[in-house]
C-alpha cells in the first residue's frame, strides 16, 4: 500500500485501476471558503431550528462528536460555539460542476455518486496520463489549485477498494484542529488482503447494524474474519446469495464497472417544518415551491416524468407516500403542482405534518410535445415555464417565482426553508 502524494511505487500497466475522489466536508468547506473569517472554527450547515438537521459539519465540529444527519439541537448541545449556516444548493451544484469537469479530463468513465464524490476508471490511461499513482496525486493538487478545496483520493483495483482507500486518506477530527491524513491512499492488488483484513465488517457495503450483529454472534468482527470464515459459515445467518456476495467483497472481489452517465431515476424536493401543520391550505405554498423546483430541474436536465408522488411524514414519524401515473410525460410546473396538490388533499392531515415532499419518477429524455385538443392551455404553460427558466438563467434562481409562493416569503425576500435564508425549517433537494 502506498500513502501520501509524494510516494509512488509505480502502477503496473495492464492492471485495473479505479479512482475514488471525495471532497472533504464539502458543504462546510465551501462555506468556509466563502467566509474566510470562519477558518479554524466549528461550522455546521443545515437548519438551525428545533427540527433542523446537520447537512455537513467541519472537522472542528466533528471533533466534538457532531456528525451529518444529526439533529441540530443535539449538535449544538455538543458544540455550543458552532457557527450555523443555511445551505446554498445552487452554489454547491455550481462548485460540483467544476469539480466533475476536472474529473472528466481524466477519463470518459466518471460515475458521480453525489455532488462531492465520484468514481473514475483509469484502466488503460497510462499512455495518455502516465502512472495512475502520480495521476491521483496530481488530481488532488489540481482540485485544490482550481477550487480551493481539498479532496481525499483512493486508488485501487476495484470500486470497493478505491472507496475504502479514500476514506483512509481523510483527515482525522481533533479538538485542536483536523489532523491531516495521507490525502492519497493507493492499494495495489497484492496489498488488498492486508488492507481490507483489519477493517470492521461494517466497512463492507450492505452490512448494516442487523447483519453486523448476526456476524458478531459468529465471532466475525473484521473483514478478514469474514473472508476466512467462507460462504458456508455465513450462509447460516445471511442466506446463500448474501453470503456469497459478502465473502467475495471481503476477499476484494468486486467486478462492478464504473458507469458513466448513469440515468437519473428520480428528482424530488422535500421540506421539514419547525412546527407541525395540520391544514392543507398551509401547505399549498410549500407544495408550489417544491413542484417548481422539481419541474425546473427536469427541464434543465432535458427530462420528463411519467409519475408524480408526494411524501408526508407526521409528527409521530409515520410516513405516507402517494403517487399518480400520468397519461402523458411532463416537465410542466403547473401539472406537477396540480397532481401533487390533489394527492395531498386525499390524505388525512389532522395528526399534523412534520415533513412534506414532492417527487417525480419514470424519467426519460424529453420529446417534442404533442398538441392535445383537451388541453390547449398546455402551450401557455410551456411558454410560461420557458420564460421563467430564461429569467432565472439571466438574473438568478431567486429572481422569479409563482405568486402563490408569496405566503412563504419573509422580509428578506427568500422563501422559508430555501437555501440562503436562515430560519427554523429545513429544505433538501435530491436527484437520484
Amino acid at each position: 500500500m502506498i500513502t501520501g502524494p509524494g510516494r509512488s511505487g509505480g502502477a503496473t500497466p495492464g492492471r485495473r485501476w479505479v479512482l475514488h475522489v471525495d471532497m472533504d466536508c464539502f458543504f462546510a468547506a465551501v462555506e468556509v471558503l466563502r467566509h474566510p473569517e470562519l477558518v479554524g472554527r466549528p461550522v455546521l450547515v443545515g437548519g438551525d431550528g428545533r427540527r433542523g438537521v446537520v447537512a455537513a459539519a467541519s472537522y472542528e465540529a466533528r471533533a466534538t462528536g457532531v456528525r451529518s444527519a444529526m439533529a441540530m439541537t443535539e449538535a449544538l448541545r455538543r458544540c455550543p460555539v458552532a457557527v450555523v449556516l443555511p445551505g446554498d444548493l445552487d452554489h454547491y451544484r455550481s462548485v460540483s460542476g467544476r469539480f466533475m469537469s476536472i474529473l472528466d479530463e481524466l477519463s470518459p468513465l466518471v460515475e458521480p455518486l453525489s455532488l462531492d464524490e465520484a468514481f473514475v476508471e483509469l484502466t488503460g490511461s497510462e499512455r495518455r496520463l502516465g502512472d495512475p499513482v502520480v495521476t491521483a496525486a496530481r488530481l488532488r493538487q489540481r482540485v485544490h489549485s482550481d477550487l480551493g478545496l481539498w479532496v481525499s483520493v483512493g486508488l485501487g483495483p476495484s470500486k470497493l477498494v478505491a472507496k475504502l482507500a479514500s476514506e483512509a486518506a481523510k483527515p482525522t477530527p481533533d479538538p485542536r484542529g483536523p489532523v491531516a491524513g495521507p490525502g492519497v491512499v493507493v492499494v495495489r492488488p497484492p496489498d488488498v488482503e492486508g488492507f481490507l483484513g483489519p477493517l470492521p465488517v461494517r466497512a463492507l457495503p450492505g452490512v448494516g447494524p442487523v447483519a453486523a450483529d448476526k456476524l458478531g454472534r459468529l465471532g466475525l468482527g473484521t473483514v478478514g474474519e469474514v473472508a476466512a470464515a467462507g460462504e458456508t459459515t455465513l450462509r447460516r445467518v445471511l442466506g446463500g446469495p448474501a453470503a456469497r456476495q459478502l465473502v467475495a467483497l471481503a476477499r476484494g472481489n468486486d467486478p462492478r464497472p464504473v458507469v458513466a452517465d448513469a440515468p437519473t431515476k428520480s428528482i424530488s424536493s422535500e421540506r421539514t417544518f419547525a412546527t407541525d401543520r395540520a391544514d392543507a391550505g398551509e401547505l399549498e405554498g410549500d407544495l408550489a415551491v417544491m413542484a417548481d423546483s422539481v419541474a425546473t430541474r427536469l427541464r434543465s436536465a432535458g427530462l420528463t416524468a411519467t409519475t408524480v408522488q408526494i411524501k408526508v411524514r407526521h409528527g409521530d414519524f409515520r410516513t405516507l407516500t402517494r403517487a399518480r401515473r400520468l397519461d402523458t410525460p411532463t416537465d410542466a410546473t403547473a401539472t406537477i403542482r396540480e397532481v401533487a396538490w390533489n394527492l395531498l388533499c386525499g390524505l388525512d392531515l389532522s395528526p399534523g405534518v412534520r415533513l412534506v415532499g414532492v417527487g417525480t419518477s419514470g424519467l426519460a429524455a424529453a420529446a417534442p410535445a404533442q398538441l392535445r385538443l383537451d388541453r390547449l392551455s398546455d402551450d401557455e404553460e410551456r411558454i410560461l415555464d420557458r420564460t421563467v427558466d430564461s429569467v432565472r438563467r439571466r438574473f438568478g434562481s431567486k429572481a422569479i417565482g409563482a405568486a402563490r409562493q408569496a405566503g412563504n416569503v419573509r422580509t428578506s425576500g427568500a422563501p422559508v426553508g430555501t437555501p440562503g435564508h436562515r430560519n427554523d425549517e429545513g429544505v433538501s433537494d435530491a436527484t437520484l
